[in-house]
């Protein structure tokens, strides 16, 4: 498949979209969180359980993720745990640690709020070709861990 022609675009048109795009996704995810019953902060710790697919995560992996101490986590996995969200359970090899699991039931409200955007993205990926989904996907990668560095050196 070939890419469709494409209007010509500098580097701030590209950063301009992208602010566009970030300022539009947080609001996003401050409703979809809102409508779970969660903190925004909740959800991303969620999302990553998720993204782990069935495999145990660490409270601290959560708190790296989300940029919250170890304690602050705490009480993010007490209002995941109450609302149903996820499951923890001691680690067997060093019982000081949690190790957090999704509730699949849980999961599924997840997708219900995110598959339908999820499905509209997929479509408009079929606009671009795979070369193109290909640039797309690495810079989308690289500019996520050039943010998150930023966010350690800077905060």
């Amino acid at each position: 498949m070939e890419g469709k022609p494409r209007p010509t675009a500098s580097a701030a048109d590209a950063i301009g979209a992208l602010d566009d795009l970030v300022a539009t996704n947080l609001v996003g995810r401050q409703e979809f969180a809102r409508n779970l019953g969660l903190s925004v902060k909740d959800l991303v710790c969620f999302a990553h359980v998720l993204e782990a697919e069935g495999a145990p995560v660490t409270a601290g992996d959560l708190a790296g993720r989300a940029h919250v101490t170890t304690g602050a986590v705490t009480g993010i996995l007490n209002r995941l745990e109450r609302g149903g969200f996820v499951v923890r359970r001691p680690d067997p090899a060093d019982r000081r640690r949690v190790r957090v699991t999704a509730v699949p039931a849980a999961a599924e409200r997840v997708q219900a709020v995110y598959g339908p955007y999820y499905t509209l993205l997929a479509e408009l990926c079929t606009d671009y070709s795979p070369d193109e989904i290909a640039v797309l996907t690495d810079w989308l990668t690289r500019a996520g861990a050039l943010a998150r560095t930023y966010l350690e050196e800077s905060c």
